[in-house]
């Protein structure tokens, strides 16, 4: 090949090179910007459709990844969802000293526990796992937090509520995904659990799939609301007024006035 036809296909070769890197680079910065400004953590098809045709989105975000990788902000994924967040190691930078951290009571744990590894969960059957009574409080509390929902209504007589665990749940404990909890295995070795186990002890794998399962009915108007109304208080019974019988001067019928 002639010199100058070799340099000619170099420099041709060098062209699309960079014009793909300059590609590359544009969608990283459509990106970056569009995570950036959102105010909640963004999925993959939401970003698909405000970017270019053909691209790899994917593979965009796992290069964005890796370039925050080191940065004082990471690019994470929290139940398949992306978001800009500060860097675990610089988490104290953004610590009120005004803040107040409230410990949850043994109960709540406990429950939260159930709800996590056991959803779509009734109350109900949150009692049968733990043998004791579940107040409404516990409850309520875990509700305010934001860290379980109600899901549904189960199939069954009474049609109790069902609840599973949130995003804001996965994002508090630093999860990716609820199956990310820890298994039997792991739970023995950090001595969360007594090594001597009755036969046949298994934990179940944690599933938060928002679809509804076969046994489960969607909520109805106002269960939201209802999750988190307090329980109604009975009303005062209105005292009753004790009539004193009348005097009268009436003879009684057994003794008739004699002539």
């Amino acid at each position: 090949m002639p010199a100058h036809l070799a340099e000619k296909h170099i420099e041709a070769d060098e062209a699309a090179e960079a014009a793909a890197v300059s590609m590359r680079s544009e969608e990283l910065r459509l990106l970056e910007a569009m995570l950036f400004a959102s105010a909640e953590p963004l999925d993959e098809a939401s970003l698909k459709k405000k970017l270019p045709e053909g691209v790899d989105v994917k593979t965009a975000l796992a290069e964005l990844q890796a370039d925050y990788a080191e940065r004082g902000v990471n690019l994470v994924r929290i139940n398949g969802k992306w978001s800009f967040r500060t860097a675990t190691d610089l988490a104290w930078l953004m610590t009120r000293e005004s803040t107040e951290t409230r410990r949850l009571s043994r109960a709540a744990i406990e429950v939260l526990a159930i709800i996590a590894y056991h959803q779509p969960v009734s109350r109900a059957e949150i009692e049968e796992i733990r043998g004791v009574v579940t107040s409404k409080g516990t409850l309520d509390v875990l509700l305010e937090t934001g860290w379980i929902r109600p899901r549904g209504r189960r199939k069954t007589p009474g049609r109790p509520l069902t609840f599973g665990t949130t995003e804001q749940f996965l994002s508090q404990f630093n999860l990716e995904a609820v199956n990310d909890l820890p298994g039997l295995d792991e739970l023995r070795g950090t001595g969360l659990l007594d090594s001597r186990l009755p036969g046949g002890f298994t934990v179940p794998t944690p599933s938060d799939d928002p679809a509804l399962r076969e046994d489960e009915d969607p909520l109805e108007p106002g269960d939201l609301d209802l999750a988190l109304a307090p329980a109604p208080e009975p009303e005062p019974q209105p005292e009753t007024a004790q009539v004193e019988p009348e005097q009268t001067d009436a003879v009684p019928p057994d003794s008739e006035a004699k002539d």
